[in-house]
């Protein structure tokens, strides 16, 4: 292209998307017509997301404004901006000119060669069963599992569809493909944006009947015989050992337990026949039934649990099954959504969770250092790098899952002796006779000893409890202790706080390609940068896995939570070097600011999360702002430069 005079114009999608980022800043104009193949007017920062087809092929259009409401999928349209970088066109100015068919010719593709990132922005069908589907505001997510892997597909809710009868049918889907885009430019996932069900074609309907297919053996999962994860429903039966509402079903069918995730609230009694219809995944490397349904078909019979060791459960064996297990109560969280003992048996520590709305208050009866008996469901999860058993995958820890506060006995309370008891023991010898005194000095020397191991072990179970073991980072228990705190502070000084709430994007990925020694090097370098980019006063806490909350105090402009969100976005999406690689980390954030005439903790921490799951649809990589009932990311309004898959939802 010429360097001086009249720039040229670029009058086809091929032209402007095939620039190179250097040629496309120079903002050459373009001019171009086609339909509109994909349209959202707002992706909920007020900007639009729209693809537009030509002979040629696609190209996405970035509008900083919200445009016009009659502009939609099908429309034939005249645009005029510039070229901008990542091959988009910027600065729109778009007229309708009637109507037009959506492309007749998709080809289809592979996920591999989607993430090659060779079909960016171009109209493509893909092919699979449909797994899972999250309706959200005017939108629709789909999670279609392909033969080579998992894509979620976006697209545009049409009022009054049926979707959740798409679960478990083969389905073709056209669409846009949009990879999405970290800082520095790099493909790291790729995702569909297709207009609406009329770009969907049902190839397989879904069963009338999701529990007509035969029933597996649940010993045989993941076995030779079912070694791949179908991409159709399976079929189980068994016994009800645990329940959790909404959230989780486990069952026995007299071999082997297994757990499904479930939306369903249906009431289950432990021991009951049920039947139950989902897709074999893995969670941490733990066979799960994933987006499940199931039906209760009578024959209750008491399910007994089986009594054993800690290192009995690290030897294996026991994964998703009923066990007792007994354990020293080191110290316990009561500040998120589930109630966590932390207990200890030997060298090994493992938590026992009950879910806050099954668990009343008699957890709090149990006091640090008593013994208990503990009941529920044992997940094992393994070490995957320690495959020195002929590719035996070595286990690493467990986690029990409880029913109710009925599965916790107490065997055995806190010792009653203490030093103050002792002195007073240490009196009553002194006043006897002076006779015994040199019994009474190595009494006191016994006492003295004990005193000191006394004061160590509480002080190793107020760490314990206290802090994370991996990151070192405080835990919720200190987060609730320094809440009463800062609401305290800033009613008296009539300022605010804000809560972040930090997830790491994909971490389960690094730990599938990279191991969990990478994730764990992941997770204390993202606490080391979390602590560097805010200040001393604020306080950091690890609420478990890759969540992380930052409570910042003494704030008097909701601005500058949104900058300090901003700071932490930028300096937590840095690679992190572990084994001579460098391995990529991006990070979502939610914020929420409350100042002392409105502050409610409940309604903080909840827009938070909101605010959280908002920047995980949003492309992840970015910060999103609870306000008002609406979720604005002052970081995607800054980039506005940024090409299709920098802002586009993901789960």
């Amino acid at each position: 292209m010429s360097s001086g005079g009249k720039l040229p114009t670029l009058t086809t999608a091929r032209q402007a998307h095939s620039l190179s980022n250097e040629e496309a800043a120079r903002a050459l104009p373009v001019h171009l017509r086609g339909v509109v193949t994909y349209f959202d007017p707002d992706f909920g920062t007020g900007h639009a997301a729209i693809f537009i087809h030509d002979a040629t092929g696609s190209i996405f259009v970035s509008q900083a404004s919200k445009p016009a409401a009659q502009l939609f999928a099908g429309a034939l349209v005249d645009v005029r901006g510039v070229s901008s970088p990542g091959g988009i066109v910027g600065n729109p100015q778009i007229h309708i000119l009637g109507r037009a068919p959506l492309p007749l010719i998709a080809p289809r593709v592979s996920l591999a060669h989607l993430k090659t990132g060779a079909e960016d922005a171009q109209w493509v069908e893909v092919e699979g069963s449909v797994h899972d589907i999250v309706e959200f505001g005017h939108g629709v997510l789909l999670r279609l599992e392909m033969s080579d892997g998992p894509i979620m597909v976006l697209m545009m809710k049409t009022p009054g569809a049926a979707y959740s009868q798409l679960v478990d049918s083969v389905v073709r889907i056209r669409g846009n493909a949009a990879p999405s885009i970290n800082s520095d430019g790099q493909i790291i996932d790729v995702h569909l944006q297709a207009p609406n069900l009329s770009s969907l074609q049902v190839v397989e309907p879904a069963p009338g009947d999701p529990f007509a297919r035969p029933i597996v053996p649940i010993d045989k999962l993941l076995t030779r015989e079912y070694y791949s994860t179908s991409i159709h429903r399976i079929h189980l039966r068994g016994h009800v050992t645990l329940q959790w509402p909404g959230s989780l079903v486990c069952i026995r069918d007299g071999e082997r337990g297994i757990c499904a995730e479930t939306r369903e609230t249906i009431p289950a009694a432990v021991g009951d026949l049920v039947d139950v219809a989902g897709f074999v995944e893995t969670d941490d490397h733990i066979p799960v039934i994933a987006n499940a349904v199931f039906r209760s078909i009578g024959n209750n019979r008491r399910v007994a649990p089986q009594s054993v060791t800690a290192d009995k459960v690290l030897d294996g064996g026991f994964g998703s099954e009923l066990i007792q297990v007994d354990g020293l109560l080191v110290g316990y969280d009561l500040a998120s959504s589930d109630a966590i003992l932390q207990l200890s048996s030997g060298d090994t520590l493992f938590p026992a969770i009950l879910p806050k709305s099954l668990a009343g208050s008699q957890v709090r009866a149990w006091k640090v250092g008593s013994r208990l008996r503990v009941t529920g469901i044992s997940l094992v999860s393994v070490d995957i790098q320690n495959n020195v058993h002929a590719g035996l995958a070595a286990p690493k820890s467990f986690r029990i899952l409880m029913r109710s506060p009925a599965d916790v006995t107490l065997l055995e309370r806190p010792s009653w002796w203490t030093p103050a008891h002792a002195l007073i023991l240490l009196g009553l010898a002194l006043a006897c006779t002076l006779g015994v005194l040199v019994w009474v000095v190595i009494l006191r020397k016994r006492v003295q000893a004990q005193s000191v191991e006394l004061r160590k072990s509480e002080q190793r179970f107020r760490h314990l409890a206290q802090h994370d073991s991996l990151t070192g980072l405080a835990s919720r228990l200190i987060l609730e202790d320094r809440l009463k705190d800062t609401i305290d502070s800033i009613s008296r000084n009539k300022n605010g706080l804000a809560m972040l709430m930090v997830d790491l994007d994909r971490f389960k990925e690094i730990n599938d390609t990279f191991g969990h020694q990478c994730g764990d090097e992941v997770l204390r370098v993202t606490a080391r940068r979390l602590l560097d980019a805010v200040r001393t006063s604020d306080t950091v806490v690890r609420l478990g896995g890759d969540e992380f909350v930052v409570l910042l105090s003494e704030i008097r402009d909701a601005r500058a939570a949104e900058l300090v969100a901003s700071t932490v976005v930028s300096s937590l999406s840095r690679p992190v070097h572990f084994a001579d690689k460098e391995v990529p980390v991006t990070v979502s954030v939610g914020v929420e600011t409350a100042f002392a005439s409105e502050m409610d903790i409940e309604a903080l921490m909840r827009h938070a999360d909101a605010a959280l799951y908002r920047a995980k649809n949003s492309g992840r990589n970015c910060f999103q702002v609870f306000a008002a009932g609406r979720i604005e990311s002052l970081q995607e309004k800054d980039q506005g430069k940024n090409d299709a898959g920098a802002v586009v939802p993901k789960a």
